[in-house]
């Protein structure tokens, strides 16, 4: 895999799960990773600290990606910090599932600003300094949720297909120079596949896919890095799917 010495990325969601893993990956791989969280320094800042370990440098910074203001400062602090983002992954995401009939709209605007809003803003806010430099990467976390869709989890379901949509617009609009793509993993061994989100009918519907088993967040990572790395430089406003064979069923 190329390395990337010399580049800037910032990850969304980063402390814990696929987030967590991403960044490791992509510090290993020599860049230089801006961690963010919301609420969990402890952990942000012992990812820092890996990071530092394996050769590469890193930051962490809290903050809301729902909130504008919070994003653009959360950009401006890893850019002060590390230099202009390069790679942008926005991974920070939220579950919820509840029959859609009993689904608020305090739900709704809870799960789609964090899952949905949040990409718009993180996007917005690096485009502006990558149109310039006329070169950067943005890769979007999506679900396989948001293709196949789920009975129970609409607003989810519905922001990760809008995050697929962004997606491959903002891989029209910005082509040639910046290259955005997607992923959509399948189900994933994070705190979001636990009885706190899942029924355990869901859970065993999630396990019961052709690898019968559920995926590990560092295999999720590795197409994360493929899609960041100049392995992938043919590839704009694609949706890459780590899922075990689950769309096979």
């Amino acid at each position: 895999m190329p390395g990337l010495e010399g580049k800037t990325a910032l990850v969304t969601g980063a402390a814990s799960g696929i987030g967590r893993a991403i960044a490791m990956a992509l510090g290993r791989a020599g860049a230089r990773v801006a961690v963010n969280h919301l609420g969990r320094a402890g952990e942000a800042r012992q990812l820092v600290e890996e990071i530092a370990a394996a050769g590469s440098s890193a930051v962490e910074i809290e903050a809301d990606v729902s909130h504008a203001v919070a994003v653009e400062r959360l950009v401006s602090s890893a850019e002060d910090a590390l230099g202009p983002i390069d790679i942008l992954v926005n991974n920070a995401g939220v579950i919820l599932e509840k029959p859609f009939l009993e689904t608020t709209e305090e739900d709704w605007d809870f799960v789609l600003g964090t899952d949905l809003r949040a990409v718009f803003l993180c996007c917005r806010a690096v485009l502006h300094s990558m149109r310039r430099r006329e070169t950067g990467v943005i890769i979007n976390v999506a679900s396989e949720l948001g293709i196949l869709g789920r009975e129970r989890y609409a607003p989810y379901c519905a922001a990760k297909a809008g995050v697929i949509g962004l997606t491959r617009s903002l891989a029209r609009e910005f082509a040639p120079q910046i290259r955005v793509n997607a992923i959509a993993p399948g189900p994933v061994n994070t705190a979001m596949l636990s009885t706190e989100h899942m029924s355990p009918e869901v859970l065993e519907r999630e396990r019961a896919i052709p690898a019968r088993r559920v995926g590990e967040p560092h295999e999720i990572a590795g197409t994360v890095l493929f899609l960041a790395s100049d392995l992938a430089t043919f590839y704009y406003g694609q949706v890459l799917s780590p899922n075990g064979g689950a769309w096979i069923g």
